[in-house]
């Protein structure tokens, strides 16, 4: 893939970060897109969505994908999940090919899309119940996940009575319940306040840490990319193409105090510029 390289570099001043090209194109643990690429069909003609694509996320890794409003983001997600097919290419998780929805996923969408009728130990037991897999043996771990981010003592409370965090804190456990290899996040908190979506950024973090998921999280702020990720892959607009995959060099784990770190806003300055650019030229 050299679809970083034909991307103008805004700025080389800084050693410590460089745009990456992935080359990781082999059956390995993790995700790999083959030239996938995404076209709808319409009355008024194919629309395309998604140019060609080809990267490869690494077992464990937290690789975040950055761009503006209908770039494809989310279409990407959904094909990675199984749920959409895509036009061209192939994709493989875990080094089996996707040509449906399959059960090594978790996903978190925007969100929290609790059942109202359940209660949160219940909703977090969805996936249970949907695979139609033994509840005894899962219970205890659902119980674990909700102890892990907090809910512990919230079991019977109806969505309802809780904020709209701890709902999405809960969406999580019910994505990792089944205990999935990867997991996939669609904007999962854009809907909270922008405290309360700082204080997940370190939950999420931590949970990443203390479970070893692969996590695939899709975002449009720069900010949130930079201060969760391993990688950033930056798209360009619809349809959406590679611009360039940066590597994220600030050690881990990372609290809040590292967006004041000059490495942390260099990096989101030089993403931010790609975006600069694309509105210059239009």
């Amino acid at each position: 893939m050299n679809a970083a390289k034909k991307t103008a570099s805004p700025d080389s001043s800084a050693a410590h970060l460089r745009v990456v090209a992935d080359r990781g194109a082999t059956l390995t643990p993790g995700i790999r897109l083959s030239g996938v690429s995404k076209t709808y069909r319409s009355r008024d003609g194919d629309v395309p969505s998604l140019q060609p694509l080809d990267f490869h996320i690494n077992d464990g890794e937290f690789f975040v994908v950055v761009g503006p409003s209908g770039c494809g983001k989310s279409t990407l997600l959904k094909m990675i999940s199984g749920l959409l097919p895509p036009s061209a290419g192939e994709i493989f998780v875990e080094g089996e090919k996707v040509d449906k929805p399959h059960g090594n996923v978790g996903i978190v969408f925007q969100n929290a899309l609790l059942l109202p009728w359940r209660n949160i130990i219940n909703n977090v037991m969805l996936p249970i119940d949907m695979k139609r897999l033994k509840r005894a043996e899962f219970l205890q771990r659902a119980k674990s996940l909700l102890k892990l981010v907090g809910l512990e003592g919230f079991e019977k409370k109806l969505p309802w009575q809780l904020s709209g965090g701890m709902q999405q804190r809960a969406s999580i456990c019910r994505a990792l319940v089944h205990d999935p290899k990867i997991v996939l996040m669609d904007e999962p908190f854009g809907a909270l306040d922008a405290m309360t979506r700082e204080r997940m950024n370190v939950e999420l973090m931590r949970i990443q840490r203390e479970t070893g998921k692969t996590i695939l999280l899709i975002t449009h702020s720069i900010p949130e990319a930079v201060f969760l990720a391993d990688r950033v892959l930056v798209m360009t607009e619809r349809p959406g193409a590679i611009a360039a995959i940066y590597d994220v060099p600030l050690p881990r784990p990372r609290s809040l105090d590292v967006m004041s770190d000059p490495v942390f806003s260099e990096l989101v300055q030089r993403i931010r510029k790609h975006f600069f650019t694309q509105i210059a030229l239009d």
